[in-house]
């Protein structure tokens, strides 16, 4: 897998839809405009969009047919729903299109069930991360088969978000979705957890949340520009017999911290594939619907 950066001046698809505007369509959204995609390019296919952007002036739609009679078809298409909805969305949705390039973020749907919903797109896969909000994100890109243009879209669009990478391997998704997809909320928690330590110790719940997430905030700063490995910057910290040794004496002792985050991790990608299953019996079910024509 190869690591690659923002691109500053990105091609941007000249029509997209985005179905599903929630909490990470519209972050991703925010940030493709930021970065250049212009507001009548795009359609928002969502009856109650949470996550669109203040100020947004593109083209929205309750539904893939009311998006078909306001605009034609597009050149991109970006899933944003939650999983078990395909099958129904599938249904409405893939009649109207022509061949576009449909980019899934979609956690534990593979490219088959993608591709059996939607025959007649380009099918990709991205697994983005709620830092995308900042353009500090990481993006999991798969889209084998695509053409070089294709390519480079897709680069476009998660570049806008923070870093990117291509997988080879549809089947490290699962592995993916678990660590960095729900990685963050794993940080919040911990954020959460270490003020509730300081409380405990007797400061008051302003002042330990304040140190709990300064902490960790410098200490990931620290970590993301430092030559120094993860393990050689604790050792720094680490006086032999200190406080920081008594403190990581408990966290690894037995293996603890090791054996949670395996255990944690393993149970997120557990439930991905859970998903997988799920969106594969849903779309079957799905795509036995009539769909819906438009106007």
């Amino acid at each position: 897998m190869t690591m690659m950066h923002h691109i500053s001046t990105p091609p941007m698809p000249d029509s997209l839809w985005l179905v599903g505007c929630g909490g990470m369509g519209g972050a991703l959204l925010t940030r493709w405009l930021e970065a250049g995609l212009p507001d009548s390019a795009v359609t928002v296919i969502d009856p109650d969009p949470k996550g669109l952007p203040d100020g947004f002036s593109g083209r929205r739609a309750a539904n893939a047919a009311e998006a078909a009679a306001i605009g034609s078809a597009p050149e991109t298409v970006v899933l944003g729903i939650k999983p078990q909805l395909l099958g129904e969305v599938a249904a409405d949705l893939a009649p109207l299109l022509a061949a576009p390039l449909l980019v899934s973020m979609l956690a534990g749907v593979r490219t088959a069930a993608l591709a059996q919903a939607f025959p007649a797109a380009r099918i990709a896969r991205i697994m983005p991360n709620t830092p995308a909000r900042i353009g500090k994100g990481i993006t999991a890109l798969f889209g084998p088969g695509l053409a070089a243009p294709e390519m480079a879209m897709m680069e476009a669009l998660a570049g806008a978000a923070g870093k990117h990478f291509w997988l080879d391997d549809e089947g490290r998704f699962d592995a993916v979705t678990a660590l960095s997809g729900s990685g963050p909320a794993y940080v919040f928690r911990f954020i959460e957890g270490l003020a509730g330590a300081g409380e405990s110790l007797g400061l008051d719940a302003e002042t330990a949340a304040m140190l709990a997430f300064e902490t960790v905030v410098g200490g990931a700063a620290l970590a993301g520009i430092s030559d120094l490995t993860p393990a050689q910057l604790r050792q720094q910290v680490t006086s032999p017999n200190g406080t920081t040794q008594a403190g990581l004496d408990v966290l690894d002792g037995d293996g603890a911290l090791s054996s949670l985050l395996r255990a944690t991790v393993r149970a997120a990608s557990e439930r991905s594939r859970a998903l997988a299953a799920a969106a594969d019996a849903a779309t079957a079910s799905g795509l036995r619907r009539e769909p819906v024509k438009a106007a």
